[in-house]
């Protein structure tokens, strides 16, 4: 059974949560947190699968948090559960290393993909999440754009299409005829050649590429 540590300051959001998994057999919220220092100094003497984590907190908010995770626990999971939808808090902490985001309106059954996906090794971002950052890109001027002009192979532009479409790495395996070890291979080349931290960010440099708008469909 995989573990979570919960961290909100919101008892009824934390009551909510519980509540999800208390039936579940493959997740358990084995520890609370109202705040970031709570949460270090429950990450001092246990270990979790993975955190769910807010933003705004008294004594020390999620970024603050994501920080200190990121220097002293590099390899702790994080999903963020912010009622946050503005893309400067989504690119703050997902530079920061969290490797999923949704907002507080996500069903159970949204959180449970998330987390899956997450210790499965890829990071989750919601379609709402999604939108936000496109958005935002979409409407930058091209002066403002900062990704270099990089070179992708055709096989690795379809691979970044089928991310963008929000495409699991077995689904891609399976819409391109290739072994998910190939995936994680191209999804790595992407990552080094782009300088991206992470698949948020892959996504963000497609749309400055303009490499969406003809993804395929689930």
């Amino acid at each position: 059974m995989k573990t979570i540590l919960l961290i909100d300051d919101h008892e009824l959001i934390r009551d909510a949560i519980k509540y999800y998994f208390s039936d579940d057999a493959d997740y358990v919220v084995k520890d609370e947190a109202t705040n970031g220092e709570e949460a270090l100094e429950l990450l001092k003497n246990n270990s979790y699968d993975i955190l769910i984590c807010d933003i705004n907190m008294p004594k020390m908010d999620g970024m603050e948090l994501m920080e200190n995770i990121k220097r002293n626990y590099p390899d702790q999971k994080v999903l963020v559960l912010s009622m946050h939808g503005d893309v400067s808090a989504i690119n703050k902490m997902i530079s920061l290393g969290a490797h999923g985001y949704t907002l507080k309106n996500s069903t159970k059954q949204d959180l449970k993909t998330a987390i899956g996906q997450i210790l499965n090794g890829e990071n989750y971002f919601s379609k709402d999440v999604y939108e936000a950052i496109i958005n935002r890109i979409a409407k930058k001027e091209p002066k403002k754009r900062l990704s270099l002009e990089i070179e992708l192979s055709s096989r690795e532009i379809e691979v970044l299409k089928l991310i963008v479409a929000e495409f699991t790495n077995q689904e891609i395996a399976d819409q391109l005829f290739i072994s998910i070890r190939t995936v994680e291979t191209h999804k790595r080349n992407l990552l080094e050649k782009t300088g991206c931290k992470n698949v948020a960010g892959l996504v963000m440099y497609a749309v400055e590429r303009d490499l969406v708008g003809s993804e395929p469909t689930h």
